[in-house]
């Protein structure tokens, strides 16, 4: 039989069984989302690897230089205290980034479980979750955040805790909203059916289902993160000396605007530009990549 004749006499490929894009695949159509995950994969290296590859030792001063402007031998130029300002700038992002990752995993794991008990029971449990959550909402959060941190000291698990305990709620509301709409489907009322508990529901059934936008949204915590903790050691209530983060590198340079010195306060704050447009490039590209609504349907997995 010829190939031509084997094509012809091939079995079609069942309607509806068309196989979706892997999720991959699909992210890596979103251009500059591809480009934010370059972008923070080498910050990233860059920072966590800094004793590898900063180009001077941390905290090392040349006193006699001071502060110079950027030169081929100092890239970034150096500091009051004659250090080299790239190193520093490397040694920072640790912290930096490390508050954002921990705040984020943290306000998502706590926003998540109050989203998904409130939307699932419903009654009072959903109200007494959610006027909680709008009491948060309402207070102004640097505000508490500076006086969370005065009580509990400005050390970085406080700032991660306080940070967490307040970036958790819109996290919550979304994953509530998202409860609610979906608990009611056939394929919940399915498991109920069959004998599936309600934790059985809600983390095989309910939760698998929201990846997209819990994935999007803790893109966003990341962001948010970074600005309030740069925000909070701007205003002296965030990390302290010795430790040195972008926001606290950005509260020493605050007074050399329309000086010479005045490189000292861009490039902290163009670190934290560039991060927080790569994290939302990435969030963008997560929201379409795991968008439901390109999908086949929810997905359910069975019970055992």
């Amino acid at each position: 039989m010829s190939p031509i004749e084997q094509a012809n006499q091939a079995p079609a490929p069942a309607p509806g069984k068309a196989k979706r894009p892997s999720f991959w695949r699909r992210f890596r159509q979103h251009r500059v989302a591809v480009i934010g995950m370059v972008i923070l994969a080498v910050l990233f290296v860059c920072c966590f690897a800094a004793p590898l590859i900063a180009p001077y030792p941390k905290d090392q001063q040349d006193l006699l230089l001071g502060p110079t402007p950027p030169s081929a031998e100092h890239w970034l130029g150096t500091d009051e205290l004659g250090r080299d300002y790239l190193t520093q700038i490397l040694y920072a992002g640790q912290v930096s980034l490390l508050i954002a990752l921990s705040v984020a995993i943290l306000a998502t794991a706590i926003g998540v479980l109050v989203g998904a008990i409130a939307g699932y029971e419903g009654g009072w449990v959903d109200d007494v979750f959610m006027r909680v959550t709008d009491l948060f909402l309402i207070v102004p959060a640097i505000a508490l955040l500076a006086l969370a941190l005065e009580g509990f000291g400005r050390n970085l698990v406080s700032i991660v805790l306080v940070l967490a305990l307040i970036g958790w709620t819109y996290m919550a509301r979304v994953v509530r909203g998202q409860v609610v709409s979906l608990r009611e489907r056939d394929f919940i009322q399915a498991a109920r059916v069959i004998g599936a508990t309600k934790a059985q529901i809600l983390f095989r059934h309910v939760l698998p289902n929201l990846g997209g936008v819990i994935a999007v949204n803790m893109a966003i915590a990341v962001a948010g993160a970074i600005l309030i903790e740069s925000t909070l050691s701007f205003l002296g209530f965030g990390v302290q000396p010795p430790q040195t983060s972008w926001g606290n590198m950005l509260s020493q340079a605050s007074g050399l605007i329309g000086t010479p010195k005045v490189y000292l306060l861009y490039f902290p704050g163009l670190f934290i530009l560039v991060t927080v447009l790569a994290v939302n490039f990435v969030g963008d590209g997560l929201r379409d990549a795991l968008d439901p609504r390109s999908s086949a349907g929810p997905r359910s997995q069975g019970t055992s």
